[in-house]
């Protein structure tokens, strides 16, 4: 990795479409298809996220990467990580990790005790990364592998 990284809060008016863009890129290319209708969150990224934490990486000017973190429904205490995503160009540089590492320290932050998140169990280099990053499987279900991590 040449460029340093930067982590910058999303701002609607700069990043709706290349935020919405990377995220979807990132989708298809596991998926090898893509479904719309499956991600209406991010037709309106400020409002479907209004009060939480969603972060973007820049290498330069280019949008690399992103994630945001979530308040868990029901669930006083506890965060949740979603919408974590890195260029395909630019993955296994460390990007993913500083994008985690900042919104788990977002996490400490906002008084969470407990952060959550899951992915496609099939994605095995996905379920690697959080494993490496200390997060606990806690369950299987309907093709998805959720995890837990004490903060």
């Amino acid at each position: 990795m040449t460029e340093k990284i930067e982590i910058r809060p999303f701002h609607p008016h700069q990043h709706q479409a290349a935020t919405k863009q990377l995220i979807l890129a990132g989708l298809a290319d596991h998926w090898g298809t893509l479904d719309l209708s499956l991600n209406p969150d991010l037709n309106d990224i400020a409002h479907s996220y209004a009060g939480e934490t969603f972060l973007l990486a820049f290498a330069g000017s280019s949008l690399v990467g992103c994630g945001a973190l979530v308040q868990e429904e029901g669930m006083p205490g506890y965060g949740r990580i979603v919408r974590m995503s890195v260029n395909k160009a630019n993955r296994r540089q460390g990007i993913g990790q500083q994008i985690l590492r900042r919104l788990e320290e977002t996490a400490v932050q906002r008084q969470f005790h407990k952060l959550v998140l899951e992915t496609t169990e099939t994605w095995l280099e996905v379920v690697a990364f959080y494993q490496a990053n200390g997060y606990q499987i806690i369950e299987h279900r309907d093709g998805d592998t959720h995890f837990e991590k004490v903060l």
